[in-house]
């Protein structure tokens, strides 16, 4: 399979075109996202069946050309942990993929390895060995070595084939629609990272105070302009926990500012004037617009219901030979405790209730809530130990 270094505008575009035509064409990127407020794109991977490239941005600069390839309704886009892969398309061409294929995930719906890494998933589905020398290289650095091109375009250039036993395994299984279903969640969720309420997701702030959410909101905000201005990550530019005890603290003044511990620092002093701005607007926001998070009353029996559930979903994921983290987190099992034992309604029903997933689960776990379920070890040395029966299928259950 001939492969090499595009640097040149008309043969990308001609490479593109040959991907359209092809109808499937693997994809991978090479980034550095350590120093800059989003990723450094600094590589792209393509293959087909026909050829395999790399495509340097910093000498290719319009990159339209791929993007039209990536979100065209017909053209199979074939990635492995392609969430940033997503993110760069979305950024991009402000459209998201239509038709990709995320071959970590499906390793994850028929085995019980999730997330696999490349070289291991190659090695488990193709019985074949990658190289993989380069993990700790700098990609923005030129020129790139030939041992760099070769390494990065190893992975693509075995995607295809993966996918192409997958979906045979997957389809035999009946789990080709619980793959498909799974890559457009993956794709939605990245598409509404650019609407969601990000601050939200800042660690320690289940206990503020709608004030306090507004103060943090307003800081939030703040810190995602200036990271973006100054092209720094934004927690090089403010860390989570400085937020978090602004928020508490609310200080009026720059002496009151900078006495927070770890904020006395020229570059904190500079932007002060701007910090205490951010704080004033979230003290002045009227009570009634102030933001609030949902909070529990019953926290700690959530907690040992949704461990209880764990086990369960544990048990169950390893007799379908399925990834549990793919089916559902400690999140999931809580939002289920909460609608099926505490009647709360949400905007959307538990996700464990749904879809695929209801048929990995089906009654298990709401069984196991509603005390209709017992659970036994069964057999030790079994990769599933555990058997859960209902009570009324028990020897003796009906009290004789």
């Amino acid at each position: 399979m001939p492969h090499r270094l595009i640097t040149d505008q008309a043969r990308f575009d001609e490479f593109c075109a040959h991907a359209l035509a092809m109808g499937e064409v693997a994809f991978d990127t090479e980034f550095i996202s350590e120093s800059t407020y989003q990723p450094e794109l600094c590589l792209l991977q393509l293959a087909t069946r026909e050829q395999a490239v790399a495509v340097d941005p910093y000498a290719v600069h319009d990159l339209s050309a791929w993007w039209n390839v990536m979100t065209d309704t017909k053209t199979v886009i074939v990635v492995h942990g392609g969430r940033e892969e997503v993110r760069f398309c979305v950024r991009f061409s402000d459209k998201r993929p239509e038709k990709l294929v995320d071959v970590q995930v499906a390793e994850g719906l028929h085995s019980r390895s999730f997330p696999l890494n490349y070289t291991a998933l190659v090695g488990r589905v193709l019985g074949l060995r990658t190289e993989g020398r380069e993990t700790r290289t700098d990609w923005r650095r030129r020129p790139l070595t030939e041992s760099q091109i070769l390494y990065a375009i190893e992975d693509v250039q075995h995607l295809l084939e993966v996918w192409d036993k997958q979906r045979a395994s997957l389809a035999k299984r009946g789990r080709l629609a619980w793959a498909e279903a799974e890559f457009e969640r993956m794709v939605s969720e990245v598409d509404q990272e650019r609407t969601r309420e990000n601050w939200r997701r800042l660690p320690g702030i289940q206990s503020l105070r709608p004030r306090q959410l507004a103060v943090i909101r307003e800081l939030y905000d703040w810190r995602e302009k200036e990271a973006k201005e100054r092209d720094k990550p934004a927690r090089r530019v403010l860390r989570d926990d400085l937020l978090v005890e602004l928020a508490h603290r609310q200080p009026t003044d720059v002496n009151d500012l900078l006495a927070t511990r770890d904020m006395n620092r020229s570059d904190y002093r500079r932007v002060a004037p701007e910090l205490l701005a951010s704080i004033q607007r979230g003290v002045a926001l009227p009570q009634d617009q102030c933001p609030t998070i949902k909070r529990y009353d019953k926290d700690q029996d959530e907690q040992i219901l949704a461990q209880l559930l764990a086990i369960a979903l544990a048990n169950r994921c390893a007799q379908a030979e399925v990834a549990i983290s793919l089916v559902g987190t400690s999140t999931d099992l809580k939002h289920l405790v909460r609608s099926h034992v505490y009647g709360e309604k949400s905007d959307s029903p538990p996700r464990l209730t749904e879809g695929w997933r209801s048929e990995v689960c089906g009654n298990l776990l709401t069984d196991v809530l509603s005390g209709r379920i017992a659970l036994r070890v069964n057999d030790p040395q079994s990769d599933h130990p555990l058997i859960f029966e209902r009570w009324d299928a028990r020897p003796g259950a009906d009290g004789k």
